[in-house]
């Protein structure tokens, strides 16, 4: 999107277009949206408290919770009622409980000072620090009344919580925060009262919004610790992770650690069955131009990985921090931007506090968590926590290690996802075969989702060949990509062997399906002969010379074959799932 826009152009947009703006950082879209419908979300907030101090207030609350939390609305053109459902969940909280009537609001507190002292400064009520402070000892002398133990420390941890956030900017930047989200003033109002460019106004308030939303999770997580303290479920939990459980024997790292997730449930599998029935083992995503190393992993982790699960038979629970680009190739960066010490130059990220709760509830059930870009970008396994020390014990690869609670997320590409099992399903093996054929075809035929530029099923040898005609193709990323799918398609061939022998000798109901596993093992047996013609060629890491015409040519022969094999299994898979529809 094209982010330099006249400042005139603004109330000219549509809602839908200022929320995208908004989202990609122009605050003064947000401004626009603000200004466009403040009086609407006022009235709506007028209806429901019948007191005008009140109402301002909650929408002055509403409006900062919007702007914080505008990356999460999807559904761009809801922005109004979406913020009326912020007022009115705002209100209902105020209005409940005799405290709430007798709370006093920001603007009330200022008419207050004005009555009981005509020569007051009224500077400090319009500070944020003082008006809060005030909110606070207001709160302690209320919850006296309050009779629920829960809501006054709620109220109370809320204020003490707003103000430690607010701390964290120095006087300039607390001062132009205030007056343009609190005051509802333009950038171009606050430079002139200030006495300030309007290109120093913009930078100053970008900052503070990063500083207070960091601050926010810091707090937040905070909050999160001391809660788990006051509840008394502080500990130190580790599941049992041997040697055994740690080597890798696929280069496809979410099978991986979908594999030794299994070995704590009573369903593990072999390889091989993770493997086929969650669908890795066809797989293909190629990026096109360079063929990219993050090919192998560029689909929806949340769709694809809680869908494997699926297959095999069990619910899920994830949350998903991940964004649509495509970073950089790890392998060709410094090493040191790959180090612990880089994670703390770098921002806590905003699912940081729900992959907390989801990891701490999988783990104390006994549930291992898949996680992503513990360590580097691949998938791993988050096995143990300590609250105390704030460590998360992982694995990636192999590769064992501890990491702080506020460094999930700040890793190389600084996303974060993490998944956990919920519960088992009871399915049959004919059942797990079926929804397995179903995922594997709808990938070969392009209908599952992919990131944004990947190229996915029968259609990316298409756009690999593209990229090796065109000269531009980086070979570490492009020797990984043919590294992964090599090992994909042996254990194509391995999980249809391994059907063979464990599909009911007596068919009954079961379709006579042996000949076709093993006709299907064949298929994916040949195809990685030629990928294994393909790594000598290219091995990993160093890649070799794809930009080589005799070498480029020879590899298009070899794609273009395994392409017509990976046709005729798309022809036997729908067989295959056709007979067990029935």
């Amino acid at each position: 999107m094209e982010q330099t826009v006249n400042k005139f152009q603004w109330d000219e947009m549509e809602d839908r277009d200022l929320v995208k703006y908004a989202q990609a950082g122009e605050h003064e879209a947000f401004g626009e949206l603000v200004r466009r419908h403040r009086s609407k979300v006022y009235g709506y907030a007028r209806t429901i408290t019948r007191e005008s101090y009140l109402a301002e207030d909650i929408v002055q609350e509403a409006l900062i919770r919007a702007f914080m939390h505008l990356g999460k609305l999807v559904d761009v053109q809801r922005f109004l009622p979406w913020v009326h459902r912020i007022v009115r969940n705002q209100a209902y909280t105020r209005l409940k409980g005799s405290s709430a009537r007798r709370e006093q609001t920001f603007t009330e507190l200022e008419g207050i000072a004005r009555l009981d002292d005509p020569g007051a400064d009224l500077g400090k009520w319009n500070n944020l620090d003082s008006i809060l402070g005030r909110l606070n000892h207001s709160a302690s002398e209320a919850a006296a009344d309050i009779n629920v133990p829960e809501e006054r420390i709620v109220q109370q941890e809320t204020l003490r919580a707003l103000t430690d956030i607010i701390q964290c900017l120095n006087p300039r930047e607390r001062l132009v925060f205030e007056s343009h989200f609190f005051d509802q003033l333009s950038p171009q109002e606050i430079a002139k009262l200030f006495q300030l460019s309007s290109a120093n106004v913009y930078q100053i308030i970008s900052r503070s919004r990063k500083k207070v939303v960091q601050e926010k999770i810091r707090v937040t997580v905070d909050s999160y610790i001391k809660t788990r303290r006051d509840l008394g479920i502080m500990k130190k939990k580790i599941l049992p992770y041997e040697e055994s459980r740690r080597e890798s024997k696929t280069w496809t790292s979410a099978a991986d650690a979908t594999y030794k997730m299994l070995q704590f449930t009573d369903r593990s599998l072999s390889l091989p069955m993770v493997m086929g029935l969650t669908g890795h083992a066809f797989r293909i995503n190629i990026i096109p131009n360079d063929v990219h190393i993050a090919g192998p992993t560029a689909f929806y982790f949340g769709e694809v990985l809680s869908r494997g699960l699926y297959n095999i038979g069990f619910t899920s629970k994830y949350v998903d921090g991940m964004s649509d680009g495509i970073g950089p190739n790890a392998n060709l960066l410094d090493s040191t931007v790959l180090e612990k010490g880089a994670m703390n130059k770098r921002s806590i990220h905003q699912e940081l506090p729900r992959a907390l709760d989801l990891i701490h509830a999988s783990l104390d059930r006994g549930y291992t968590v898949l996680a992503w870009d513990i360590f580097f970008p691949e998938f791993g396994l988050l096995y143990g926590y300590d609250d105390e020390t704030r460590t998360l014990y992982g694995e990636v690869c192999g590769r064992v290690d501890t990491l702080a609670y506020e460094n999930l997320g700040r890793s190389v590409m600084e996303d974060l996802f993490v998944l956990a099992i919920e519960s088992p399903m009871d399915v049959t093996l004919g059942q797990q075969v079926q929804r397995a054929l179903e995922t594997a075809i709808e990938h070969y035929e392009g209908r599952e989702g992919a990131v944004p530029n990947a190229v996915k099923g029968v259609a990316a040898y298409d756009a690999w060949i593209e990229a090796l005609q065109g000269n531009g193709i980086e070979p570490n990323g492009h020797a990984y990509n043919i590294e992964v799918l090599r090992d994909a398609r042996y254990y194509g061939a391995e999980f249809f062997k391994e059907l063979t022998s464990v599909w009911p000798s007596e068919i009954g109901e079961w379709p006579d399906f042996a000949p076709k596993f093993e006709q299907t093992s064949v298929l994916y047996t040949e195809m990685c002969k030629r990928f294994s013609v393909l790594h000598q060629m290219f091995p990993f890491p160093e890649g070799g010379d794809p930009k080589s015409k005799a070498q480029a040519t020879k590899a298009i022969s070899l794609i273009q074959e395994i392409k017509e094999l990976e046709i005729e299994v798309v022809a036997k898979l729908k067989e295959m799932y056709a007979a067990l529809s029935k």
